[in-house]
């Protein structure tokens, strides 16, 4: 027996995963949840959706088993905890929260309720992460001395009309957050490998002086002035960390990050990746492995997953079914779903999350303090 789930927000980015929810043979029903009435009857038709719900409490009030949040970033850790309340499993994009409090929050329901928390981090999945988290395992690495994680992503780049989408005519004033609130594409590679957390913070902020003025301080809700941040964090293992997030760069776009330890180091950047080691003779080109693959279906051309993707661990039905952010969406989806029927703990479960995005909410503060280094809170492990 299956679980019934409610996809809440059926937008843009919902679109890439309706249909894989629709396919695993463990969810028993999909129900469609939006606020937007005619976007809700458009996709329930689209996808031959029976049921919906004309919003998130409503939804609560259903007998579905899980609410998947896709809704606003502002919105998240708010909605996955009334849901959480209500009984429901929650699968939540990111970024997980939008201050340490409203973090905390959202621990301390998820343990509260005992229900299964999952943030929908894509680089959890990504090839490289993969490949990192097998040679560390292997202690191929030796220590980690130094790693560095970054998410390039200029504003030229589809963020206006994200922006515009979500914000309508205060777009500026909901999206010209700071870029460490939205750090756990470059977190999550790191501290997933090791199992490492960020422990101190000192950062440094690029003040922005755009004409199209979303960092002016007065035009969005944070006050907020930094287009760009880096920041360098201690790790718990001893080790330290870089992070940029950068949304003004000359640049193609990224998410990546190298890692260097006392026995070999894993090196990325636009030239390619490499393994290399201490002998120099033992450097391995990456390229080809972490390549993605393509797969031609009903639908056209598209490119999957790499060499280093488990696919035969997914369901058969996933198989022919385009997966976005790196060969990254099937998994998601179905370490969500196994989890919510077996009641095992999921890879990006909310103290995983915590970590992911907390590091970011202290190292913003740091930069408004000209880069005081500032301790970074933590909620633990879960549980054994």
């Amino acid at each position: 027996m299956g679980i019934k789930v409610g996809m809440v927000g059926v937008g843009a980015f919902a679109q890439s995963f309706i249909r894989l929810y629709q396919a695993h043979p463990l969810v028993d029903e999909i129900v469609l949840c939006d606020i937007n009435a005619a976007r809700l009857a458009e996709n329930a038709a689209k996808y031959d959706i029976r049921k919906t719900s004309p919003s998130l409490e409503h939804l609560c009030t259903t007998d579905v088993d899980a609410a998947v949040i896709i809704t606003q970033p502002w919105l998240h850790a708010s909605q996955a905890m009334q849901a959480l309340r209500a009984g429901k499993h929650v699968y939540s994009a990111v970024p997980t929260g939008m201050s340490v409090a409203e973090v905390a929050e959202l621990v301390k329901t998820v343990e509260e309720t005992g229900r299964i928390y999952m943030l929908g981090e894509t680089s959890y999945y990504y090839p490289a992460t993969i490949y990192c988290r097998t040679q560390y395992a292997r202690g191929a690495f030796g220590r980690i001395v130094y790693a560095e994680g970054e998410y390039y992503h200029d504003w030229d780049h589809g963020l206006y009309e994200v922006a515009r989408r979500r914000g309508g005519e205060n777009w500026r004033w909901l999206n010209g957050n700071p870029p460490m609130y939205y750090p756990t594409h470059s977190t999550s590679e790191i501290i997933s490998v090791t199992g490492a957390h960020m422990t101190h913070v000192s950062c440094q902020g690029f003040v922005d002086t755009d004409e199209d003025g979303i960092y002016r301080p007065e035009a969005n809700q944070w006050h907020n002035t930094f287009s760009n941040q880096s920041a360098l964090f201690r790790m718990s293992d001893g080790s330290a960390c870089r992070i940029n997030e950068f949304r003004r760069i000359g640049h193609p776009g990224t998410v990546r990050m190298t890692m260097f330890g006392t026995e070999g180091s894993f090196e990325h950047n636009t030239a390619g990746a490499r393994w290399v080691t201490k002998n120099a003779q033992e450097t391995v080109n990456l390229d080809d492995m972490l390549a993605l693959n393509g797969v031609e279906t009903a639908a056209g051309f598209w490119r999957g997953v790499s060499q280093l993707h488990e696919v035969q661990r997914l369901p058969e039905a996933f198989r022919t079914i385009p997966s976005g952010h790196e060969g990254s969406h099937q998994f998601l989806v179905d370490d969500f779903v196994r989890a919510c029927v077996t009641g095992e703990l999921p890879p990006n479960n909310v103290w995983q999350a915590a970590r992911y995005v907390l590091p970011g909410l202290v190292a913003h503060e740091s930069a408004l303090r000209g880069g005081e280094l500032l301790e970074i809170p933590d909620f633990g492990d879960p549980p054994a």
